[in-house]
C-alpha cells in the first residue's frame, strides 16, 4: 500500500500519508488509489473540488443532511492550511470533539473527513490550494453549517479574525443546529 493512516483522537476520521519520492527534479506521490482507499474503509469518491483563498480565510465549518451527507478526503496541493473536523454524530462518545491537523504542499498528508462530521479550514499561508474529494454530491438543500468560533467546540484557530462568507457569519452554534445523527 502506497498509503499509511493515522487514526486520530476522534474515531473514523484518519490522517493519511502517501509515499513521497523526490529528486534535484521535484517530487512525485500518489495521491488516490482506489484500492488502497477501499482497504481503509473509505466509501467511493465522486466529486472532486478545487478551492484558492488567501492568507486569513476560514471556511466551514460546513456538513451536508442525510440522504446528501457526505464524507471528504482534503488535502493542501499549495500553502498551508489548518484543517478542522467536529463530531456530529449525537450517540458518539466524542460529539461535539474536533480534529485539527495543519495540511501543506510540503508534506503527502490527506484528512479523511467521513459522513457525520463538519469540516472547516483556516488558510495559514498567503495563498492555499484546497483539493477535496466527496463521497457525495454538493445538494443546496442539505447543506449546514456551524459557527466556526462556537465556544463549546475550543477549536484553537491562529486567526482570532478570520475572513468568512456571510453564510458562515450566519451559521448556528452547535446546540442550534440540524443535526440528524
Amino acid at each position: 500500500m502506497a498509503f499509511r493512516d493515522t487514526p486520530q483522537s476522534v474515531p473514523d476520521v484518519l490522517l493519511i500519508e502517501a509515499d513521497r519520492f523526490g529528486d534535484e527534479r521535484g517530487f512525485f506521490t500518489e495521491i488516490f488509489r482506489k484500492s488502497d482507499f477501499d482497504e481503509l474503509g473509505i466509501p467511493p469518491l465522486v466529486q472532486h473540488n478545487h478551492s484558492r483563498s488567501q492568507r486569513g480565510v476560514l471556511r466551514g465549518l460546513h456538513y451536508q443532511l442525510p440522504p446528501a451527507a457526505m464524507g471528504k478526503l482534503v488535502r493542501c496541493a499549495r500553502g498551508r492550511i489548518l484543517d478542522v473536523a467536529v463530531d456530529l454524530r449525537k450517540g458518539a462518545a466524542t460529539f461535539g470533539q474536533h480534529v485539527a491537523v495543519e495540511l501543506n504542499d510540503t508534506e503527502s498528508k490527506m484528512l479523511w473527513v467521513p459522513e457525520g462530521f463538519a469540516h472547516g479550514f483556516l488558510t495559514l499561508s498567503e495563498v492555499a490550494d484546497v483539493i477535496y474529494k466527496q463521497s457525495g454530491y454538493w445538494s443546496p438543500d442539505h447543506e449546514r453549517g456551524i459557527r466556526w468560533n462556537d465556544p463549546t467546540l475550543a477549536i484553537p484557530w491562529p486567526e482570532p479574525n478570520p475572513i468568512l462568507s456571510k453564510k458562515d457569519v450566519d451559521a448556528p452554534l452547535l446546540a442550534d443546529a440540524e443535526l440528524f445523527w
